[in-house]
């Protein structure tokens, strides 16, 4: 039996099968809202067969996103574009969601990644951004304002009432977004957070501000749904954030009963030594997966079925997330399937184009 496609559960819920539809930003909202594309986008992935689907980051406050384009969850009208978007694909899906809750910090207001990376000002539609330390990410970015103690506990609350929105939505995870190089990686490393407060310093003090987020959504969100956290393993940068406190948070957030934990890389700053290849993150997935109980979800150029297959199999990771691939070819999940001879689901409407002799993986 296909070990990808095996069932798994996370905190209340369960899932059908390991394969995880990460956040993949879209850059196509208005003032926060959803819109058509995102439900023809979100529409075609939840009929997939993933077993999890996570919205794209999601910014708990207007000077939040990443861009002026991004998806939010600050106010009614952005709860009510939420709702209806899950609404809808619920009428022809029951893929779990998941919605990604981030702070993008000195990243934000800046152009779609298919732009000339330049800050847009606040006369062209941006904003101020914020950031524990006044660090510019580089010269096409905007120089942050360092936030002060009141206007943190202020971003707290931001993301505690953005929970409580997504519930009402309808969305059956949160995923914190604390990678990326967004808000609350800038407090993790060493390298943007150069505060002497309670916040800076220390690795207590570092990861005081993510410790704080979780614990005031797990406060707000429904204690029958779960939250999880996306984290960067490591800046690949001396003297960055690394994977032995990649581990030791891990080991602090699975204390607190955190749900899953996502690990990515990277995003902190512009020369980071990556070394990229296919899997080129599972290992630091795997090393956290030896310290923690909760699921952990691995990603990064993994892109054949085969290749997700045996990072399961070998117990490196708990789910794989698949992105790029399956965002380019929306039928990856069921020709893994066919593959791997896994089970999956698939709409009605498509059996007739299911390969003779395999409707057997599609229908219980």
């Amino acid at each position: 039996m296909s070990q990808l496609f095996s069932p798994i559960s996370i905190g209340n819920q369960s899932l059908n099968n390991r394969i995880v539809i990460p956040p993949m930003c879209q850059y196509s909202a208005e003032n926060g809202l959803a819109n058509n594309w995102h439900l023809m986008h979100y529409g075609t992935l939840s009929n997939s067969g993933a077993g999890l689907m996570i919205l794209e980051a999601t910014a708990v406050c207007p000077v939040g996103r990443l861009s002026p384009f991004d998806l939010g969850l600050w106010g009614n009208e952005q709860q009510q574009s939420i709702a209806t978007l899950i609404s809808n694909i619920r009428q022809y899906s029951a893929i779990p969601i998941a919605i990604q809750l981030v702070h993008a910090g000195r990243k934000g207001s800046m152009p779609p990644s298919w732009k000339p990376k330049q800050y847009i000002p606040p006369q062209q539609g941006g904003w101020q951004t914020v950031a524990p330390s006044g660090i510019a990410y580089n010269e096409n970015y905007n120089t942050p304002h360092a936030l002060t103690k009141d206007e943190i506990r202020v971003i707290v609350k931001q993301f505690a009432q953005a929970a409580v929105r997504a519930d009402l939505a309808g969305v059956d995870f949160i995923e914190i977004h604390a990678a990326h190089g967004y808000l609350i990686h800038q407090f993790l490393s060493p390298l943007t957070n150069k505060r002497t407060d309670e916040y800076g310093g220390s690795f207590a003090n570092r990861i005081r501000f993510l410790l704080e987020i979780y614990q005031s959504i797990r406060e707000q969100f429904s204690i029958k749904k779960d939250v999880g956290i996306r984290i960067s393993a490591t800046d690949w940068y001396e003297g960055g954030w690394n994977l032995d406190e990649s581990i030791q948070l891990a080991e602090k957030l699975d204390a607190l009963q955190c749900s899953y934990i996502h690990v990515s890389t990277g995003g902190l700053v512009e020369n980071q030594q990556i070394q990229l290849g296919p899997n080129y993150q599972v290992p630091f997935a795997q090393a956290v997966k030896q310290r923690v109980t909760m699921p952990v979800i691995t990603v990064g150029l993994i892109t054949e079925a085969i290749q997700a297959e045996a990072i399961v199999s070998t117990k490196q990771a708990d789910m794989v997330a698949v992105g790029r691939a399956l965002a380019f070819d929306p039928h990856w999940v069921r020709q893994a399937a066919i593959k791997l001879g896994g089970k999956t689901s698939i709409p009605p409407q498509y059996l007739s184009s299911v390969p003779h002799g395999f409707k057997n993986l599609f229908i219980d």
